[in-house]
């Protein structure tokens, strides 16, 4: 790979639950005179994703758990928001005041199990959830595409991670299909002739990671981005093969 560009798809509109995704990004990639290539890599945020599948909670509907009353007291949060969280989680790993890391039904180690407010619309009184299935959400908007334009591509979904002992977010991949998300470089030689013993390539993360630079993480507007030029050899994966499994986890 001597070069990689990566190209944000603008004016998509506001997605709505039951949009078809594939067919507002073909027209994204129209309006930018892009064409799909065989290869290619599109990167699309969690949140429209999530959106184009309904995954709104409306919290006047939602009645609080006497767990997700207390956690609230303890995180400064509405109750009702602490139990949609919960709903959506495996176990709490810390609940500090304005902070809930939890551990998500997925597997994701993550703030607030990805129930967000921000970019979801006008309306205080809803919040979307992480999409069901994210790797079977990929799956099917990669078949979609595919079928659309005659060709072979990836699709990441990425969305902003916070990570231990390192401020700031980051894209992280929670879904994909049709890439190596995890490239094992065990035994490849280094410069020297040395067999590497344990290194591990987080391709998954590091495509989604470069994708959020042209994203942005506030009124960007830039939901999507082709990711073109990535060559990477190896078995096609999911999203969850970069979850890291409890007995290897030395920090919990």
């Amino acid at each position: 790979m001597a070069a990689v560009s990566l190209i944000g798809l603008e004016g998509l509109p506001l997605v709505q639950p039951g949009d078809d995704l594939a067919a507002l990004l073909t027209d994204a990639l129209e309006r930018a005179g892009l064409q799909l290539t065989d290869g290619d890599v599109l990167v699309v945020a969690q949140k429209i994703v999530s959106k184009a599948e309904g995954r709104l909670r409306r919290l006047t509907d939602v009645v609080p758990s006497p767990r997700a009353v207390e956690l609230a007291g303890i995180v400064r949060k509405d109750p009702r928001l602490v139990e949609v969280v919960l709903s959506e989680s495996r176990d709490v790993i810390r609940a500090v005041p304005n902070v809930l890391i939890i551990e998500h039904r997925l597997g994701f180690v993550m703030a607030n199990a990805g129930v967000d407010q921000s970019n979801v619309g006008g309306d205080e009184e809803v919040a979307l959830l992480l999409p069901e299935d994210p790797d079977g959400s990929c799956r099917r908007l990669r078949e979609a595409l595919e079928r659309r334009h005659g060709v072979r591509i990836a699709v990441v979904m990425n969305d902003s991670f916070g990570r231990p002992w390192r401020n700031g977010v980051t894209g992280v991949c929670i879904g994909a299909s049709g890439l190596p998300i995890l490239l094992d470089r065990r035994g490849a030689p280094d410069l020297f002739g040395r067999a590497l013993l344990i290194t591990e390539v987080a391709v998954g993360d590091e495509v989604a990671a470069a994708a959020s630079m042209v994203m942005g993480q506030a009124g960007e507007g830039i939901p999507a981005v082709l990711v073109r030029g990535l060559r990477i050899d190896g078995r096609e994966q999911p999203a969850l093969a970069l979850i890291r499994s409890r007995q290897y986890d030395l920090f919990r």
